[in-house]
């Protein structure tokens, strides 16, 4: 089996990380009919042909080793999804990347989010130690609390705070980040990690 093939890879407390299939596409729309979706995320989602543009851009970003999203699952191989979860790369011979995600409604309040980025983030730095993947960063507006509690419950430290650009984005960001074990191991002792950008400035679309 492909290494990432994203079927394989598992969360705490039975969470379960699979690419994203066509037949998620009725699920993809009751998702981005919550109106927190339509407050915290920069990419709508509206209608199928719009849905299946969605899961086409995922499918494109595996292909190309530049965007790896997942359904994020509980219990069998095919459960329905809880919410999305992406490493985005489009450098892959950076050191660093983004990760983003979101969880439907039915989802919150129960770990979800945090479980999924734990996932997530153990799979990266597994993956792509040999590419030289040592930093993952998580963006998010300020006003953004839950965010920024899953940021922090997983290890992501905030690392700066990005002033507002409205009128697309009215408020200032934080970008949390974490380092790779290996990489925090050779640290010099007492050094911060460094607060860099993102490239792009902003987060992508989830």
């Amino acid at each position: 089996m492909d290494h990432r093939d994203g079927s394989a890879v598992l969360g705490p407390g039975g969470l379960r990380l699979r690419r994203w299939h066509e037949e998620d596409l009725p699920a993809l729309l009751e998702a981005y009919e919550d109106p927190a979706m339509r407050r915290w995320l920069a990419t709508q989602v509206s209608g199928a042909d719009a849905a299946a543009g969605w899961l086409e851009a995922q499918r494109t970003g595996w292909a190309t080793g530049t965007r790896f999203a997942f359904a994020v699952t509980e219990g069998g191989r095919d459960g329905e999804p809880l919410g999305n979860i992406v490493l985005k790369r489009p450098d892959p011979g950076n050191d660093r990347a983004e990760v983003g995600y979101w969880t439907t409604a039915s989802a919150r309040g129960r770990g979800v989010a945090s479980r999924a980025l734990t996932a997530l983030t153990d799979w990266a730095f597994t993956e792509f130690a040999v590419q030289g993947l040592t930093r993952l960063e998580l963006l998010h507006q300020v006003d953004n609390e839950a965010s920024c509690r899953v940021a922090e419950k997983c290890g992501y430290a905030l690392a700066r705070v990005i002033p507002a650009l409205p009128p697309d984005y009215p408020l200032d960001g934080h970008v949390h980040a974490r380092v790779a074990p290996s990489a925090a191991l050779i640290r010099p002792a007492g050094r911060r990690a460094e607060a860099a950008g993102t490239g792009g400035g902003r987060a992508s679309g989830r």
